[in-house]
């Protein structure tokens, strides 16, 4: 699920959720959500018009959001059902990275990217910074990304034609320096409050959108080594509370389909 595709004004509840930004259920969030929680991310039809029937959105709305998803280019049918066009094959793809992060024991090195590629483009420019984001680096300066060496994933073409990659380690505290690239108190704070709200839910759609909310803040964890960390960093427990309640979310999926 990923609550990405949520429609909608920002709403308070009675558990004080105003300030956490959760989205009211749409028919295009729970296509989305349910589709991209869902390995390989193809349903029939009626899977997902029972989806949205779990979380109280009637079949047409289901299906006028199915065409108007179509339109946009987000699903393709196919196979009586609906699947994830490219575009959000790669979203599914970052997700299971946020979720699953791929790391290795780290032993004191950051990696170093300096933009050295000259009269770039907006577009150029653009998508180099998305990329970094997306791997997780942080701008210490213009044109200077860096992060600890500890994750393991490819880097886009992107990164090698603008940049030149380089490792070295800082003279002062990393741990000082990791804490100024990164607002870890405030990602942790909102991690808590994230999942005191879903732990307050009241029925499966309180937890989807909860759920949702949670995974749209997944990707901003810097995925640090634990010796750069605050204590009691909520990161790795909020990952495995999102998977438990996943796994719930889908056991009730199937089960209502299969009805």
């Amino acid at each position: 699920m990923d609550g990405n595709g949520n429609d909608g004004n920002a709403h308070g509840t009675a558990h004080g959720t105003e300030d956490l930004g959760l989205r009211p259920l749409t028919a295009r969030s729970v296509v989305l959500s349910t589709l991209l929680g869902h390995h390989p991310p193809h349903l029939p039809v009626r899977s997902l018009v029972r989806a949205g029937e779990i979380f109280g959105i009637a079949e047409g709305a289901v299906r006028v959001a199915l065409s108007r998803m179509v339109a946009a280019g987000d699903l393709e049918p196919r196979d009586g059902g609906y699947g994830l066009t490219a575009r959000l094959l790669e979203r599914q793809a970052r997700q299971d990275d946020s979720l699953s992060p791929r790391t290795r024991p780290w032993d004191g090195a950051w990696e170093i990217a300096v933009v050295t590629a000259e009269r770039r483009p907006a577009a150029d420019r653009s998508a180099l910074r998305q990329a970094m984001t997306a791997l997780r680096l942080a701008e210490l300066r213009e044109g200077t990304w860096l992060r600890p060496a500890n994750l393991v994933r490819q880097r886009p073409p992107v990164v090698a034609e603008q940049c030149t990659l380089l490792t070295g380690a800082p003279d002062d505290d990393p741990a000082r320096l990791a804490a100024e690239l990164w607002d870890l108190d405030g990602w942790a704070r909102r991690a808590r409050a994230l999942r005191a709200a879903l732990e307050a839910a009241s029925g499966p759609a309180e937890e989807f959108t909860a759920a949702a909310a949670i995974l749209r803040h997944l990707p901003a964890d810097p995925l640090l080594p634990d010796a750069l960390l605050p204590g009691d960093w909520p990161g790795a427990a909020l990952r495995q509370r999102y998977e438990a309640l996943r796994e719930d979310i889908g056991a009730l999926l199937s089960e209502h389909a299969a009805r």
